[in-house]
């Protein structure tokens, strides 16, 4: 039994997804396989219009192997996978390499060169190939209308800053990975040390302002944060790139260097310019004031 997708973000409409494949797999007797890609493929077919994506590949298949599935397979996808026929992909892919006897998609699943291949594709391949072919709508959440859960519409909701809209989703909050760079030390001098983390290009950072959320250290230890993206206008009114800091509170040590993973849980404001440090440091005691509110055990 076999899935194939993107799987940006491994949210709750892929979950449900992934769920009714392991129980058509039990019922079959068969493993269960999602076959996913090392990139998006939408980075190679048009890069200009790419999407940023919600989790990098390694995050991607350490949410995978949460789903009850049995195999991953990565799928390499550069020029020459993104000009293979879609009929080539499915021999290749799904007969030659995983011997599928059933494949489960989303029901606007396209694939192949120019995306000619789609569900209806599949099932005339299957029926010749001896495989079945179920296209399966994506999952509705539960509030007015029943939208879809999708990765484009968790896109949005981080571009507007909602990150607590963002976590009901994915069924956790947005997390970005990174390494603890050198700063400019402000934060610091304000008696608010942070971690200054560098994230890697094209994955997606919510909009600016000031988040609460959770950081977490290499061996795995969760610290309360009150985290800032933005471009500092009160000392950088020119500046043309954002930048993430986190400040953990109650905590005392050397970050420098360390790999970081930052969640935000909820946007507490937008970023502002303040005409002195003095008003600077009230709000960020506000701020931290509330991320303790926000993040206290119900």
């Amino acid at each position: 039994m076999v899935t194939i997708g993107a799987y940006d973000g491994v949210h709750l409409g892929h979950r449900a997804l992934l769920g009714r494949v392991r129980s058509m797999a039990d019922q079959l007797g068969a493993a269960a396989a999602v076959v996913t890609f090392d990139r998006h493929p939408a980075t190679v077919v048009r890069p200009g219009s790419a999407p940023q994506v919600l989790t990098d590949l390694a995050q991607k298949l350490e949410l995978l192997a949460t789903t009850g599935m049995d195999y991953a397979y990565v799928v390499r996808f550069d020029e020459t996978r993104a000009a293979e026929s879609a009929e080539a992909f499915v021999r290749d892919l799904l007969v030659d390499c995983l011997s599928a006897r059933a494949v489960v998609v989303g029901h606007d699943f396209h694939f192949g060169h120019r995306r000619r291949g789609n569900v209806g594709l599949l099932q005339a391949m299957g029926a010749e190939l001896g495989f079945d072919v179920l296209g399966i709508s994506l999952v509705a959440d539960d509030g007015p209308g029943g939208e879809e859960v999708s990765s484009t519409r968790i896109r949005r909701l981080l571009a507007k800053g909602d990150a607590g809209g963002a976590a009901i989703l994915l069924g956790r909050p947005h997390e970005v990975r990174g390494r603890v760079v050198a700063g400019d030390q402000r934060g610091r001098d304000l008696g608010y040390p942070t971690a200054n983390v560098e994230v890697p290009g094209g994955i997606l950072l919510p909009a600016d302002g000031i988040y609460a959320g959770w950081y977490r250290r290499p061996g795995g230890s969760l610290h309360p944060a009150a985290i800032s993206l933005g471009r500092r206008p009160t000392f950088y009114p020119g500046a043309d790139a954002s930048v993430l800091e986190a400040y953990l509170l109650d905590f005392d040590g050397d970050l420098y260097g360390e790999a970081a993973a930052v969640r935000f849980t909820a946007r507490i404001r937008g970023e502002l310019r303040f005409d002195s440090v003095d008003a600077l440091v009230a709000q960020m005691d506000d701020d931290v004031t509330t991320t303790r509110a926000l993040l206290a055990p119900a």
